[in-house]
């Protein structure tokens, strides 16, 4: 295979790609190496290149020279949709038919299927989570593995358990890369690795195929002008947003660390007159749609967006990208950062840092493997059960929560310890040893990336400088760009009416809080006599809360007063004031008891208190405040029948927070007495909720005792 003519073949491929065919369009030297160790020596590669560097155009490149030589579809591994769909428009333009296999499509599996088998598809994009599934496993995966011309592992540093955004479905790969035909190419693409998970995915893909090729180029974003603007509260940095967002060049992206915060400032903004749109991992995939080709037309200023939109949106005329709270790594900040300035000159990056930040790292930190004896009980009951055992059904077993009991069996899984099989997870019988010393360090590189977080803040070094040497970029110097290299450019001042505003979104309370409909699976093996639905004459309504600790807004004014160990006290005249103001709109809410029409709800006739062990004071006094400005009876506290405190011990899933909470609540007969002789709903007042049985089970008891409806209000929802 002349060199030569590859190279020129290879140019012609990427004009197509960029819509410039004949044009000058040429591949950079460092692209040019990649693509001839693909398809001329069949090499494995890794590429390690900033954002915006053109790994996609390697591996298009690399896939229409292949197929004109024989070879069958490429398979690129990515994570997210949003990724795949700007993969395939790409694509596309090279001529290049490219098709995907992921959580939203699932009716175009068998088509798709039959079109690579046909040899109709040039590229299939799968997303991780495919190599996890038991039927994808067992019929596509061999198939693919036997026929594919060239394996791409995008965003390969969630192969490494070093990585920053670990993910056990992308640990399938390394099976997969052993199945492999001979002399098949393989390529790995990643902007975010430091040196460990440069050479510990490297030694994955060398292995049975000899040394790999790495390729690690220059981190540096000339593009980009990094900035730190430190304000006093939330409410001046939404002010701050207000006052400088048409400053700031083009569109671009706000990133929050919560879904909350990301509503609450896409409210403040359109009050504003902005044109924004929210894009968090609530938000439907019809509207993330629409969300990124309004933001890629410019037809909005930006999206407020979570970690949700991270991973390959791909805009390369990004003006902007501005944090609104610090990220809890700086590798991830890097990544989300590098969405802008990529096809202009000048883009501005922003991070306004918040007190709340810290606790929010620790809300979201519960990620960690999980301890020895947890992991052993868990092997144990699949063990004993002799049968599948589904995650609700171990969740009976085991005290974790679903999120972080699922990626410990895929874990599990990979190690050969536990397979997934149809109807949930096995036992394989084979001998497992816990890795402790490997946890640890993972768990100390979480640590330490929090403290980067915290020094890049103070830091009056390069701010730039300081980012590509958390990644081990070896070339970083001063960039003469970043507010500390050149000065701030953005001043720190918010005007009186900002900041009026503001404060004025951030103060308004009242969250819905959903009801529990169903009991938790596995409860009759707990000794516990409940399952399936849970009667419509048993169950709370939905009820409401003042804010959820997650908010920016009313989350920052209930930590304090709800963390762990904080002293117990009467309720604050300004938290009473706000729920009493939630009351007053819930009852003005459509359906609500002070709303007009046949169809009002009928009004409270009393208020009742969940006991509290821990803050006493502050219940009781929130129940008996509203009870008194609503000028409703304070009926009683539900009896507490475990003066030890066991059910108030954290539980993290719900079959276990369940158990724990099975008789420790009784009606008293003075309130029992009291029930009967209102006729009508009741306000159920707690400090706070977290999985809602607490509400639940309260709620059942006073349903049980003859109460019409259970309406419960709360400080706080965890979520």
């Amino acid at each position: 295979m002349d060199p030569v003519e590859l190279r020129t073949e290879a140019d012609a491929v990427l004009a197509e790609l960029v819509g410039d065919p004949g044009g000058t369009a040429r591949l950079r030297e460092d692209q040019w190496q990649a693509v001839e160790a693909l398809v001329r020596d069949h090499r494995r590669a890794l590429v390690v290149q900033r954002t915006g560097w053109g790994k996609s155009a390697v591996y298009f490149v690399a896939t229409a020279l292949l197929r004109r030589r024989g070879a069958g579809p490429t398979v690129i591994v990515s994570p997210l949709l949003a990724l795949m769909r700007n993969q395939v428009e790409a694509a596309e333009r090279a001529g290049i038919r490219a098709r995907t296999i992921n959580s939203a499509n699932p009716e175009e599996w068998d088509t798709i299927q039959e079109e690579v088998e046909r040899g109709e598809t040039d590229v299939l994009l799968v997303s991780p989570e495919r190599l996890n599934s038991v039927d994808f496993r067992a019929q596509m995966l061999p198939r693919l593995a036997a026929t594919t011309g060239l394996l791409v592992v995008d965003e390969a540093h969630c192969i490494s358990d070093w990585g920053h955004d670990f993910r056990p479905d992308y640990r399938r790969l390394r099976a997969m890369l052993a199945d492999l035909a001979p002399g098949v190419p393989v390529l790995a693409t990643t902007a975010t690795a430091n040196a460990r998970v440069t050479a510990d995915v490297a030694e994955q893909l060398g292995t049975g195929a000899g040394e790999a090729l790495v390729l690690r180029g220059s981190l540096e974003r000339e593009s980009l002008r990094l900035g730190v603007v430190e304000l006093p509260d939330a409410a001046h940095r939404l002010a701050w947003l207000a006052e400088h967002l048409d400053e700031l060049p083009g569109s671009g992206i706000i990133y929050t660390l919560t879904v909350a915060a990301a509503e609450e400032a896409t409210a403040f903004l359109r009050q504003r007159g902005f044109k924004v749109a929210s894009y968090t991992g609530r938000t439907e995939n019809a509207d993330r749609l629409q969300a990124e080709s309004d933001l890629k037309d410019n037809r909005v200023k930006a999206l407020v967006a979570t970690s949700a939109l991270g991973m390959g949106f791909d805009k390369p005329d990004l003006g902007f990208v501005v944090h609104l709270g610090s990220p809890s790594s700086p590798i991830a900040y890097y990544q989300q950062v590098g969405r802008a300035g990529r096809g202009v000159e000048h883009a501005d990056v922003l991070m306004l840092p918040g007190k709340e930040d810290e606790a929010i790292w620790r809300y979201f930190a519960d990620t960690a493997f999980p301890p020895e004896a947890q992991v052993r009980q868990t092997l144990a009951s699949l063990a004993d059960a002799g049968r599948p055992l589904s995650v609700p059904a171990l969740e009976a077993a085991v005290d974790l929560r679903r999120t972080r009991l699922e990626t410990m069996l895929k874990v599990l899984d990979v190690d050969g310890a536990v397979r997934r099989v149809k109807g949930g997870w096995e036992s394989t019988g084979q001998p497992w040893a816990y890795d402790t010393e490997r946890y640890a360090w993972v768990a100390r590189q979480r640590a330490a990336e929090r403290q980067a977080m915290r020094d890049y803040v103070s830091t009056s070094e390069c701010r730039m400088e300081f980012l590509r040497r958390q990644l081990d970029d070896q070339g970083a110097v001063p960039c003469g760009r970043c507010d500390n290299c050149a000065g701030d450019w953005v001043g720190s001042s918010v005007s009186a009416d900002a900041l009026t505003g503001a404060e004025k979104e951030l103060d308004r309370p009242g969250v819905e809080v959903e009801p529990r409909r169903m009991w938790p699976t596995g409860m009759p093996a707990l000794g516990i006599d409940l399952k399936g639905r849970i009667p419509a004459k048993e169950q709370c309504s939905t009820g409401r809360a003042l804010g959820r600790l997650s908010d920016i807004g009313w989350g920052n004014r209930l930590r304090p007063l709800l963390a762990e160990g904080a002293p117990d006290g009467p309720v604050p005249d300004d938290v009473l004031r706000a729920a009493v103001a939630v009351l007053a709109d819930w009852a003005r809410s459509p359906g609500g008891w002070a709303s007009p029409g046949p169809d009002a709800a009928a009004r409270p006739v009393g208020v009742v208190a969940v006991p509290s062990l821990s803050r006493p004071q502050l219940v009781g006094s929130l129940a008996q405040g509203i009870a008194g400005i609503g000028r409703l009876p304070f009926l009683g506290t539900l009896t507490s029948t475990d003066p030890s405190g066991a059910h108030t011990a954290r539980r993290s899933n719900s079959a276990q927070r369940l158990r724990s909470l099975s008789g420790a609540f009784a009606v008293s007969a003075d309130l029992a007495g009291a029930l009967a002789e209102s006729s009508g709903p009741v306000l159920l007042v707690d400090d706070m909720t977290d999985s809602g049985w607490t509400l639940a089970v309260a709620a059942r008891l006073l349903r049980q005792a003859g109460c019409q409806e259970v309406l419960p209000l709360v400080l706080a929802a965890a979520g």
